[in-house]
């Protein structure tokens, strides 16, 4: 499935602050012993939800004192950045204790990594402003320092937190395969056209399950979205806030929406980018990206001159063209149709990316594979010696975690017409991998349909991308909506892309005035290019 992590909205901000945010750093010197962030007064952690039990994920007993009295350690983590030595002393790190099964809090724990740079003015500062970069599976812990420039003037009123979730990077990272694995999968037809392909299909998808249950089956079922909200609570009460500040991108509103419903009476001043439509299961999360892909698709055709409908019908054919005789590149690997279709996919997050679109279409059509390929590379986080970012792995357990869906084949087949119809070009991958996603995965989903109900909850800003392709808008009008007439608050960015913030000097001012000043913009706000 198409990730909803905000990759591309972090490549638009790793060229504001001149690094690339597509490497995942590890870094060292952090620990779990030492002082606290906040003092003795901090305020108490809420191990419940404060107005109601979660209808999705239970009311787990309250935390013990081992965990909510714990001292964070923050320590100079070096450098978070390659090639950016000067922000050694900027940033600390630092490891929380969470419970591995939060309906068991006295019993086996696990870390999870933070990163913190102060509020550069201690009059004017708020408090704690936690990020969430969206995946699942991307790291905040790596993305953040990278980011940080576009963050200046909130970090005047916040210390800036991000973290890596559980079962991501330094937190008890799910790692499943080896590189060489990862590569023979992504070389596999993934619109399946004979029983065989079909069997080979479903059959990788069911020994990266059998690998991920045999690698990491202990921290399989306590991955999902509920258990992390639960881990900001504790944050929030560690670091010593009162209430949840918190800017969260694609992936990351589903993890806001979900703490705010968890936690209504605990939300501060949050912000959601690039929501993730919360009525939606697996299915129809599949069959929005196909909507958004496309219209993301036509959009960059309209802009080049060529009528969305022929141009629609000249990359299908393509696509059929490398489906049966993949293309050559100068590495002397093959461009096959599933990585021509991670290609496309891509440079459609950013409507900066349309030009390498274009130049890797016109080389493909005359027969070479290289910018396609490299595009695809980029995507899966692979170098030039065919490592492999563990990213997917993680996405993949945490979406199997909350989902309690399971495609089979013929389900999918079923859906393969509709989703065709809405988008000739990557429907037909969506649609399978409907199927193959969560196959004989080991762990059941948590609920069928994500809850961001948040009664009670201080405004919440929802900020949706007409032109968006991973998360399309209307995911965001429901996300609004979802939340209550008296907490969401739509923000409209009339653009290209996925997520606004990085895009949009508007939407970006508007999402400021909010985090710092508290002005709560106007519902139905739109922002122009």
């Amino acid at each position: 499935m198409f990730q909803t992590r905000t990759k591309r909205a972090r490549r638009r901000a790793a060229a504001v602050a001149a690094a690339t945010a597509l490497a995942l750093t590890a870094l060292a010197g952090c620990s779990d012993d030492g002082d606290a962030a906040g003092d003795d007064t901090a305020p108490s952690a809420s191990t419940t939800p404060s107005k109601r039990p979660s209808e999705t994920a239970g009311n787990p007993p309250p935390l013990p004192e081992a965990l909510t009295g714990q001292k964070l350690s923050w320590e100079e983590c070096g450098s978070p950045a390659p090639g950016r030595p000067e922000l050694a002393d900027r940033w600390e790190c630092a490891d929380m204790k969470a419970p591995l099964d939060y309906d068991k809090p006295d019993g086996e724990t696990l870390d999870i990594a933070l990163i913190r740079t102060r509020a550069t003015e201690d009059d004017r500062r708020v408090g704690s402003l936690l990020f969430n970069f969206g995946g699942p599976g991307g790291s905040g812990v790596a993305t953040l320092p990278n980011t940080e420039r576009t963050f200046s003037t909130l970090n005047t009123f916040y210390d800036l937190v991000s973290f890596d979730p559980r079962g991501v990077g330094r937190s008890s990272k799910v790692r499943c395969q080896s590189d060489a694995e990862i590569e023979e999968s992504l070389s596999l037809d993934l619109t399946p056209d004979t029983a065989a392909e079909e069997k080979e299909f479903l059959d990788d998808a069911k020994a990266l399950s059998a690998d991920c249950e045999r690698k990491a089956g202990k921290v399989l079922p306590h991955v999902g979205t509920s258990d992390a909200a639960r881990d900001m609570d504790l944050m929030r009460h560690l670091l010593g806030d009162e209430k949840l500040h918190y800017l969260g991108f694609s992936y990351g509103t589903s993890l806001g929406g979900t703490y705010a419903h968890l936690f209504p009476g605990n939300v501060g001043r949050m912000v959601l980018d690039a929501a993730v439509d919360p009525t939606a299961g697996s299915v129809a999360h599949a069959k929005n990206q196909a909507l958004g892909f496309q219209r993301a698709l036509e959009n960059y055709l309209r802009s080049t001159g060529e009528d969305p409908a022929k141009g629609t019908k000249r990359i299908t054919a393509l696509l059929e063209r490398i489906d049966e005789d993949p293309l050559p590149t100068s590495s002397g690997r093959e461009l096959t149709e599933g990585q021509a279709l991670y290609g496309l996919v891509t440079p459609l997050y950013s409507k900066s990316s349309w030009p390498a679109l274009e130049e890797a279409l016109e080389e493909a059509e005359n027969g070479r594979g290289d910018r396609l390929l490299a595009l695809s590379d980029s995507y899966h986080g692979r170098d030039a010696e065919g490592r492999f970012e563990a990213s997917s792995h993680a996405q993949r357990a945490v979406s199997c975690a909350d989902d309690s869906s399971r495609p089979a084949m013929a389900d999918a087949k079923a859906v393969l017409p509709e989703f065709e119809k809405v988008s000739p070009v990557f429907g037909p991958f969506l649609a399978w991998d409907t199927a193959g996603w969560c196959a004989d995965w080991p762990v059941p989903g948590e609920r069928e349909d994500p809850e961001a109900s948040a009664e009670g909850a201080a405004p919440i800003v929802v900020v949706g991308t007409t032109g968006d392709p991973a998360t399309p808008f209307e995911g965001a009008e429901r996300m609004a909506k979802e939340l209550g007439e008296d907490v969401g608050v739509l923000v409209t960015f009339d653009g290209e892309g996925h997520g606004a913030y990085f895009a949009s000097d508007c939407v970006q001012d508007t999402v400021n005035a909010y985090l710092a000043r508290g002005e709560v913009p106007r519902n139905g706000l739109t922002c122009e290019p």
